[in-house]
């Protein structure tokens, strides 16, 4: 070995160096390739949404931009993004006959979801102590600045093991909120997606009803047309703590049918924002949809 070196006039770290510069080389090809042969699964994921919201970097290599997706996910492959993601959603998707969900859309709001909630801080779960802030919770229906009550929201949960993220909903999915536990915390997720303050409200409760009625290995996921006993629960949950059924079948009985004063005094009485009252007794067909809508407020929320 040592007459061929000499032979060859290159000393040893010069043909180590060749070797691992080799093995480098064909190692970058096979990711190359690995990535290239991947690329259609990349026409699914909304990628242009996701930069937009500085979520991933953009990029015009398509090799380059499904490498930073399988990055954003946390996953080598697409395959393991199915295994991780697909069936999940599929049996959360199963009671919708929605024709054009997007897998790779509702998977990658949800993942950002799971990012944000890494980086909260907050106690160990507490059932009791949710419970009792939700009621602190309800009367922040009263402010109208989501620049005030979201910071005191998000801490009054914080303070009961409950995590509240808010993630921007991409185009076409239609979600406006989540609920998962990620290991031994809970965390309800909320887009930006509704405008008025009855439905924002009515959102948020109804996630804390899935949080304290169900179990947690089963992920919620709210749209239009999802309907399961366990959505119905979390529905009476969020009507019942926005608006006690006697306090309502009382002022149904004295105020019949009801005009926007009544509506305001009643909600000024039991503490809660009169948009919430209208939004309640449009859905239950006390009044009509018409009637009453100045009296919600609608956010301007800021997306960052």
């Amino acid at each position: 070995m040592f007459l061929f070196k000499r032979a060859l006039g290159r000393p040893a770290h010069f043909w180590s160096n060749l070797e691992r510069n080799y093995q480098d080389d064909k190692a970058r090809i096979a990711e190359k390739n690995r990535l290239e042969s991947h690329l259609h699964w990349l026409k699914n994921v909304p990628v242009a949404s996701m930069a937009k919201l500085g979520w991933i970097s953009k990029t015009k290599d398509k090799s380059k931009q499904l490498d930073a997706v399988l990055r954003f996910f946390g996953i080598a492959s697409p395959e393991q993004w199915s295994a991780v993601w697909d069936s999940n959603l599929q049996i959360a998707y199963r009671q919708t006959d929605r024709p054009d969900k997007n897998i790779e859309a509702i998977s990658a709001w949800l993942r950002q979801g799971e990012i944000q909630a890494q980086q909260v801080k907050c106690a160990p779960f507490n059932s009791k102590l949710f419970q009792d802030n939700l009621d602190k919770i309800r009367g922040l229906t009263m402010e109208k600045d989501p620049e005030i009550f979201i910071p005191a929201l998000t801490d009054l949960c914080s303070a009961a093991g409950v995590v509240v993220v808010f993630v921007p909903a991409l185009p076409k999915i239609g979600i406006h909120g989540a609920t998962r536990w990620i290991g031994d915390k809970p965390v309800m997720q909320l887009s930006f997606l509704f405008k008025s303050n009855d439905q924002f409200w009515f959102t948020f409760f109804h996630e804390a009803g899935h949080i304290l009625k169900h179990g947690r290995k089963e992920l919620f996921i709210e749209i239009a047309k999802l309907e399961s006993e366990k959505e119905e629960e979390a529905n009476a949950f969020a009507q019942d703590k926005l608006i006690p059924p006697a306090q309502l079948r009382k002022f149904i009985q004295v105020n019949n049918p009801p005009v926007l004063l009544s509506i305001e005094i009643f909600a000024k009485e039991i503490g809660i924002a009169p948009g919430i009252v209208v939004g309640r007794l449009q859905k239950d067909g006390i009044i009509f949809w018409s009637m009453g809508n100045n009296l919600k407020v609608f956010y301007k929320w800021t997306i960052e």
